[in-house]
């Protein structure tokens, strides 16, 4: 291994056990020199970044996959050499959605990401991130590893195809369902009884759901494979928070959850497709509603955030998030093994859509919660300044 820079050096001494610690019984004793070549010729790329995200070291195979040599990748900023970007090919650099600044910020660990990396021509992927934050000797320096995921694009290719055909397949004969069921409620085929109604109405709310979990699968797939666009045009968001919470009236009413607006006067005008923020906006508060206990409320707000955008939060009084959940709240279908997760429901991916739509309109979207306190959803959103 080459000789390490100082910091370098650093994060060794950070990770490594030291060589002069006697070994307990029964233990395996190992040195920090041991170590090196698993940093040298580890299979993923790692690169070893400091506070002010200038590179200290990289390893060979981050060296090769980014296209630099190591002596003229040391010191360099990161935008220079990993130009992170979304699956979008959204920008992340200089934006809080930055995954080294969510780390150097939060001081947690980000354990699994899909970004697509590298700034020269011929050397720029996709990669399953992790970015590790060390302390070493008081200052913080962050390990970003990165395992390239190229190999699996065409096996995903082929399953979204797959899904996105049954998709339409099973819309077709949902949608005819819930036709049928309509004609039904309104008496077309006769008059019904007021329990036959009851039960029609179970039924229907049934595949209304099936609609939604399709249609919602679509969408992903779409996005997949670079289909997903967006529409926009000038919106008054007053009137699109009247008919979301209108819209929701009756769940919150259901769950006796209040539900409030707090929006800034005169009502801010967005450059939004105006169906998918409305999607975003449903997504987020029907998630407030299902985890808000009796007697809650649930809040849909928008402040001024800067000249180009607006920024829109949903708070509710809720249960909150627990810790070991958080890092996976915006993946696709993860479930939580929390107890209170499983009473709710829910098949995860209202999150993922609305990250999807908020970052395709060039915003970015995080949350805050506290147990048994709440938490607040928030996202920017592009504004048309009058």
């Amino acid at each position: 291994m080459r000789k390490p820079v100082q910091s370098q050096t650093q994060v060794e001494e950070a990770v490594a056990t030291p060589a002069q610690a006697p070994p307990a019984t029964g233990e395996i004793s190992y040195s920090r020199e041991q170590l090196e070549p698993l940093f040298e010729h580890a299979a993923s790329a790692l690169v070893v970044i400091d506070e002010q995200f200038q590179v200290l070291d990289s390893n060979v195979t981050g060296c090769e996959k980014l296209g630099w040599t190591h002596p003229s990748i040391v010191g360099q900023h990161c935008s220079k050499v990993l130009g992170c970007m979304n699956l979008n090919r959204m920008m992340l650099c200089g934006t809080s959605s930055c995954p080294l600044t969510r780390v150097l910020q939060k001081n947690v660990p980000i354990p699994n990401e899909e970004l697509i990396c590298g700034t020269l021509p011929d050397h720029t992927d996709e990669y399953a991130v992790s970015v590790t934050p060390i302390k070493a000797e008081g200052r913080r320096i962050v390990v970003f590893s990165a395992r390239e995921v190229s190999s699996l694009k065409v096996a995903n290719r082929v399953r979204s195809n797959f899904v996105s055909m049954v998709s339409h397949e099973l819309r077709t004969p949902l949608n005819s369902v819930h036709g049928f069921i309509d004609l039904l409620m309104q008496g077309h085929m006769g008059e019904l009884t007021q329990e036959q109604k009851t039960y029609l109405g179970y039924t229907q709310e049934g595949v209304q759901q099936l609609v939604s979990i399709v249609e919602d699968i679509l969408l992903m797939t779409r996005s997949d494979s670079g289909q997903f666009e967006i529409k926009p045009e000038k919106v008054n968001f007053l009137n699109l928070a009247n008919q979301v919470l209108r819209n929701l009236q009756p769940q919150a009413f259901k769950a006796s959850v209040i539900l409030n607006k707090d929006i800034f006067s005169p009502s801010p005008l967005l450059y939004v497709d105006p169906q998918r923020m409305k999607q975003v906006l449903n997504n987020l508060v029907v998630n407030a509603i299902k985890f808000t206990p009796p007697g809650g409320s649930v809040t849909l707000r928008a402040r001024p955030y800067n000249q180009d955008f607006v920024m829109i939060s949903v708070l509710d009084t809720g249960y909150g998030i627990p810790p070991e959940d958080r890092n996976h709240v915006f993946e696709r279908f993860y479930q939580s093994n929390h107890a209170l997760q499983s009473r709710m429901g829910g098949y995860g991916l209202g999150l993922p859509i609305a990250r999807l739509i908020v970052e395709q309109h060039g915003g970015v979207i995080d949350f805050d919660s506290t147990i048994n306190q709440g938490t607040t959803f928030y996202f920017t959103a592009p504004s048309i300044t009058k």
